[in-house]
Order: C-alpha cells, then structure tokens, then sequence
C-alpha cells in the first residue's frame, strides 16, 4: 500500500494526465469531523507532520473543483490546482480546529487567494490588475461580462455601485479585458505579407551585434568628452557660462536670447555675441 508521505508527494504535484489525476485525489477518503479535530489538533499542538499531511490529501479534492472553475482562464488547469494546493497548505498550518469550523470552510478563502495572484500574474504579460481593488474588480468583471457581454451605462453604475468602485474604473478594467496581448517576435510561420501579422518588432532596425569591448569604448569616451566639456565651461567667466548654459544645456525651457537680454540688462544682440564667442572659445578648447 502506498504510504501517507508518498501519496502526498504524488498528489500534490498534478502532473501528466490531469483525469488520472482527478481520479486519484478522488480515492483518498474525506474525512469525518472527529477525525478532522483530532489531527488538526495533533498537529498544532505537537507540530505532527503526518497529521498535516493527512490533512492536505483528505482536502486535494476541493481545491480541483475550485481550480476547474477558474478555466476559462485560459491557463493550465494542473497549474490552478497546484496553486491551489498551496493555499491549502497554507490554510492547514494556520487551521484552529477548537473555532468550530470545518477545514474546507476556512480554506476556500486560502486556496482562491493563491489561483487569484496566479491567475493575475499569468493571464496577461503586463499585469492587469496591482491594487486589491483592481483584482476585486477583475474577477467580478469578467464574470458579469461573460454573462452581459459589453456593459451599457447603467450596467456599468450597477457594477460599480455594487463592487464600492467608480463608473470610471469599471470602464477601464472593461478596457483592459477587452485588449489583447500582442507577442513582441513575429510568428515563426509568418508569411512575407507584412499586412498579415502585426509584431512591434516589425517596425525596429535590427540591432547592431553587441559587442562588450566596443560598449565599454564608447562608454569611456563619452566620460571623457564629458570632462572636457566641463573643464571647457570652467575656462569661460561666469557669464557666458550661465548663458551657454540656459541656452544649450537645459533639457527643458531654453532661455531665448531676450530673456537673457532682460536678466542682464543687454540687448538680445549682445547676448547673441557673447553667445558666439564663447562657443568659439568651447571650440577651440575641445578640439
């Protein structure tokens, strides 16, 4: 006969044929509410690791029913369950059996909890739901679509009135659903026809062969360059350095040639000639 440890081992990793499986967990008795108490006690009180795992076996089956309804997922079914398996071992070690409540009851809520953060990690490439909120959202969404396909406005006030949301964030969590991803590579079997199949790496230059040494090259020279630009700078007084610099060295709003003017109290021709000499100057010194 095959022992406790193993037939926990086999059972808790559903994987190969998922019917067999299915079969399998299905043949590990449930158990009774006396036996429940007394290896949930035993193993909270002595840390009893077979009453643990005699714990998790007699539970495999709730977690595939819970898994199965999370399918039209698009994941692998044997993926959920072991997700799930693990809410359910979580679910044991933190079980207080002296509550009055089954174990089933308390572990629903940790065995959907971990198929939750699967099915949000794994659904779609960019997470499409970070805040509780969102993932409280998602899930109900997406059932209230499956069965109302796309909301009009007063679905849309009934959901969120009835999720504690706004109408704007059903909309968007609507959007997100309806948008699906687009694989970054182009098909392997893709034809020539660049109509056919979109990729954005379709619309990329092919990309140079990386070369460690020559990174590491331009990577020294543009420090260098860098430092003579501002021993450059340090060279001019200070202002011609403050006007090559709000004319040429800001990433945002430029000073234009009158505003300067109007800071230094000099037509804007003047400010255009210190401007010029002492790009002459910055010249001169780089080369």
């Amino acid at each position: 006969m095959t022992s406790h440890s193993a037939q926990y081992n086999m059972a808790l990793a559903p994987i190969g044929n998922l019917d067999a499986y299915t079969s399998l967990v299905h043949t590990i008795p449930v158990l009774t509410a006396e036996e429940e108490y007394e290896l949930a006690t035993r193993l909270q009180q002595n840390g009893d690791l077979e009453a643990a795992q005699r714990l998790v076996l007699s539970h495999l089956r709730f977690v595939v029913r819970i898994a199965k309804g999370y399918s039209g997922y698009g994941l692998p079914v044997a993926d959920l369950i072991q997700e799930g398996n693990i809410g359910l071992m979580k679910a044991v070690k933190r079980f207080d059996p002296s509550k009055g409540v089954r174990l089933v009851s308390f572990a629903v809520h940790w065995i959907r909890a971990e198929i939750h953060e699967y099915v949000i990690r794994n659904w779609r490439i960019v997470k499409i739901a970070t805040t509780k909120a969102q993932r409280k959202l998602f899930f109900n969404l997406r059932s209230a679509k499956q069965r109302l396909g796309w909301l009009n406005q007063e679905e849309v006030e009934a959901v969120a009135e009835d999720l504690g949301v706004t109408p704007g964030n059903v909309l968007e969590m609507e959007r997100r659903l309806a948008q699906p991803d687009t694989s970054f590579d182009l098909p392997a079997d893709s034809s020539d026809d660049e109509d056919a199949v979109f990729s954005p790496v379709a619309y990329l230059a092919a990309p140079e062969r990386s070369d460690p040494s020559t990174e590491l090259e331009q990577d020294d020279f543009a420090d260098y360059q860098h430092n003579r630009l501002s021993n450059a700078l340090a060279s001019l007084d200070e202002r011609s350095r403050d006007i090559i610099s709000q004319r040429w060295l800001q990433d945002d709003n430029k000073a234009t040639l009158h505003e300067l003017a109007a800071h230094y109290q000099v037509s804007a021709e003047r400010i255009r000639q210190i401007e010029n000499n002492a790009m002459k100057k910055l010249k001169l010194l780089m080369d």
